[in-house]
Parts: structure tokens; sequence; C-alpha cells
């Protein structure tokens, strides 16, 4: 077993974590697990406190079981360490709270009194109950003046609701005190193209127009709805998606470098991005935008159920389960050069990765039969496997191969790579960021609100054309239209390395 620190986590960096929705999904599958491994990492100031709230009946230690329980099921058998869980639990309290009541809030604020620590408030709730509950901490007197509030997307509906439940928030905390989380921004591999791109020249002086030809990013899902049918026929797959996962990593592959890594300088470059987005108008919505819904099919060879007939489906729902589109950043270094853009449910397999696909030779001396090899990729793998591949050329071995050339990657797997280094799952570097007050990996508001406008165009011309998703069957990779759209520029979407 490795060897753990000493000390607990820088004591200047303790908080008071409220969690809100202690007992839900995220918290029990992901907060709570990222917190224990930061807790086990020595990351975790000693002095740091767990406040669990939710509606449902438990007290400190029914809820220190519960959690024990999630993370006995949830955390590696070899990540467990019982001196670790005991110190964890120690940590952790619990208040029956119902959100939209003011009355119960001032518990918070006694649970606060005399604690020299900022209290970080995490809304692991729907975004409906974001403005509710920042409403009743702020007129509890529950908000000091160094709290922060952490919020999850979506972010809204659409620009409208996002700018209300956003005032509303901002009504209780500061900008400078408001952490959005993207999951995507924590990944070490996102983290790793920052520095890919900034820290090497090789890349640097490549990364424009005059050798990129075009970019692909695609985030597959296998699964289908998973009971979640309320929310997601509201959304559908461009709000779930798009709006936020697939155009922040478009933004962190297509922005300027930044004067520095400051979180302002980050964000900045990043809004200028979905300044230059090109809007869909016109021709564009029906050559460009692909729409789909899953119809029956298979997964892993087994049949499952069509989109229309999930667990409480609507049978006349038009609500898209796949998005697929054409865009282009409007401006100096991209001028030209398309990014494709590829999302659904129950694909073949769980897929995030981005395609840097970089210009050809000017002049090719080699086989004409293999002149489409002739390009190199970049692959940036996020999901299942972290990693890096860049694919090159070279010749084919053998005395009787003459120039055959050969496609093979140089190939960064940090599990490989790095065998004794765990990848850290994203929340907790989000988590730790948290702590820390620094709020680069986050989403400022201006960013949120672009992207819906953006988004929010593309949705009235959809309305507006009233053309159904097209069909595809579950456990495919999307609509034929989705390959005919990136056929017709004689180009083909890269499924794997």
């Amino acid at each position: 077993m490795r060897e753990r620190a000493d000390t607990l986590g820088d004591p200047d960096h303790a908080i008071d974590l409220a969690i809100f929705g202690a007992l839900g999904d995220l918290a029990q599958r992901k907060l709570l697990p990222a917190l224990y491994q930061l807790d086990r990492e020595g990351l975790l100031p000693a002095e740091t406190r767990i406040m669990g709230l939710a509606r449902h009946d438990h007290d400190a230690s029914s809820f220190q079981n519960q959690v024990s329980n999630t993370l006995r099921a949830r955390v590696k058998s070899e990540e467990q360490d019982e001196k670790t869980l005991t110190r964890f639990l120690y940590r952790l309290d619990y208040l029956k709270l119902d959100f939209t009541k003011p009355e119960g809030f001032t518990a918070i604020r006694r649970w606060r009194e005399g604690s020299p620590r900022p209290m970080v408030v995490y809304l692991s709730v729907g975004a409906k109950l974001y403005g509710d509950i920042c409403r009743h901490l702020g007129e509890s007197g529950s908000v000091g003046e160094a709290d922060r509030v952490v919020v999850e997307k979506p972010i809204g509906f659409d620009l409208d609701s996002s700018e209300a439940i956003n005032d509303a928030i901002g009504s209780v905390f500061p900008e400078s005190r408001i952490y959005r989380i993207d999951h995507y921004l924590g990944k070490e591999t996102v983290q790793n193209l920052i520095a890919l791109r900034f820290a090497n020249p090789l890349f640097g002086t490549q990364w424009n127009q005059n050798h990129i030809s075009h970019v692909e990013i695609t985030v597959a899902e296998k699964v289908g709805i998973e009971g979640r049918w309320g929310y997601f026929d509201e959304a559908g797959q461009l709000r779930d998606m798009v709006q936020n996962h697939l155009l922040q990593l478009l933004c962190l592959i297509a922005m300027d470098p930044p004067s520095n890594l400051d979180a302002d300088a980050i964000r900045d470059e990043k809004v200028k991005v979905l300044k230059a987005l090109k809007p869909f108008t016109g021709e564009a919505l029906g050559r460009d935008v692909v729409r789909g819904q899953y119809i029956a099919g298979t997964t892993d060879g087994q049949p499952v159920p069509g989109y229309l007939e999930e667990e409480s489906a609507n049978a006349q729902s038009q609500t898209e389960t796949f998005v697929a589109m054409k865009t282009e950043v409007a401006n100096w270094r991209w001028a030209g050069v398309p990014f494709y853009l590829r999302t659904g449910k129950r694909m073949p397999e769980k897929l995030s990765q981005i395609v840097i696909h970089f210009r050809q030779q000017p002049h090719y001396i080699f086989d004409p039969d293999q002149r489409d090899l002739a390009a190199n990729k970049l692959i940036i793998r996020l999901q299942p496997e972290e990693g890096m591949a860049l694919q090159v050329l070279t010749k084919d071995s053998g005395l009787d191969k003459g120039m055959r050339l050969r496609p093979g990657p140089l190939h960064l797997d940090f599990n490989s790579a790095f065998p004794k280094s765990r990848i850290p799952d994203a929340y907790e570097r989000l988590l730790l960021e948290v702590m820390k007050g620094q709020q680069y990996l986050f989403v400022r508001r201006d960013e949120v609100e672009h992207a819906w406008r953006w988004c929010d165009r593309l949705i009235d011309g959809w309305q507006s054309r009233e053309t159904p998703p097209r069909r595809y069957p579950a456990g495919s990779w999307g609509p034929v239209a989705s390959i005919a759209m990136i056929t017709q520029d004689g180009r083909s979407w890269y499924e794997d390395y």
C-alpha cells in the first residue's frame, strides 16, 4: 500500500461544506466518494466539516451509516482504508430541511456559529431550487462574506431562465464566489490539453487554419434515459450535452492563448470563441445539423426499447436524443475549419474524444493508393480511458515493402504511463479547487449565457421548421444523415484509435 501524507491538507483551505441534496444520486455517487478520496490523499484539512441536507428523516448517526455503506460499495477495495473512513465519517453531520421553506434555514446559521471557516454551499439539487435556497440562506443570515456556492449544470432551460437563476444566485453570492461546475473541465486529459497547447511549441505553432483541416468532438453515451424521462424530455440532448460539455471542449480547443493561467484570463478567451461561433440559419439548419431519436435496438447483444417505449414515455415526443452538427469559429485563427460535434444516447460505446485532423503535405510523393493516410491526427480521449495519441506515418518494415506507409500512434496512456498514480476523478479536482478558492476550472456567467444564445437560435430554427428527429437504432452511431453530413465534405467520423 502506498504511503499517505502524515498531515491533512492546508488548514488555510478548511471549509464548512453544506451539501443540499446529500441523499441524491450525484452526492452519493460522486461527491461523497470524491471527498473521501481527498481525505485519503491528505488533502482534506482536519478542521473541515460536512453537513448533509435533505428532506428525509435521518440524524447524524444514520447518515454516517448510509455514507459508510455508499463508500464501501463505490470505492475500490484497494482504496478503502478504515482509518480514513473513520476520520471521514466523523466529519459528517445531517440536517433535515425543506428547501422551499425559509424557517428551517436558521439551523444552518446555528451550525455555523463561531466557525472561522468559510462555508461552501453545494447545490446538488435541481436548478429550479437554486433561487429559493440562496434566497433563504441570505434572509436567514447564514451567508458570510467569504462563503461560496457551487452549482451544477444545466443552469436553466434557455437564456431567459438561465438569467433568472443567475440573478437569484447573484443576489446573495457575488460572481467571484460562484462556482458553476462542468465536470468535464476537471478531467486530467482536459488539463493536459491546456498544457499540450500552450507548453509545447510543436503544437502551439500548428494550432490554426493553416495546419488543421478539421476537428471532431464526440461524446457518446451507451445508456438510454435511465429513469430520467421527465427531466430529459424537457431538455433534450442539445440542452443536456451540447450547451455545456461539448461547447466547453470546443472553447478549450479553439481559444487563443490566455495571457496567464488566472481564471478570468482563460474565461475571457473562451467567451471570445462563443461569440465567434457561426449561427445556423437558412439552408444550414437542414444541411449542417442532424437531430435524432433512438428506436428499439440492441446493446451488448441484448434488446433495448426505443425512446418512445421507455417507462413513462410520451409516445408523441419529438425530443432529440442525438445531435450532430458542423459549425465554424469565425475568426482569423479558424476561418474555414469545420468543427464536427456529435453526441447521443444508446450509442455502441461510452466514448468522449476529440480528434484534431492536421492537413496533408502540399506535395505527396508516396503510393497514390495510400494518399488518404497521409495526414496526422491527434486523438484526445477523455473516457473511458484517459489518454492522448498522435497518429503518425512511418515506413512499413520488411524488405518487400518498398516505401509503403503504415500509420501508428505515439501513445500516452495515463494508466500505463503513470502506473503508480491513481487518476483522480474530476469531482476530486473540482472540489479541491473550490476549497482553495480558485475558479479557473469553473464557468463564468457570461460563458453560460453566450452558449444559451447560440443554442436558443438553433432550437428556434428547429421549431420553425417543425421537422421531426430522424430515427436511429439503439446501438448504432446515430442517423444515417449524420454520416452523410460529414461524408459530403469528403470526410468520415473517426470511431476509435
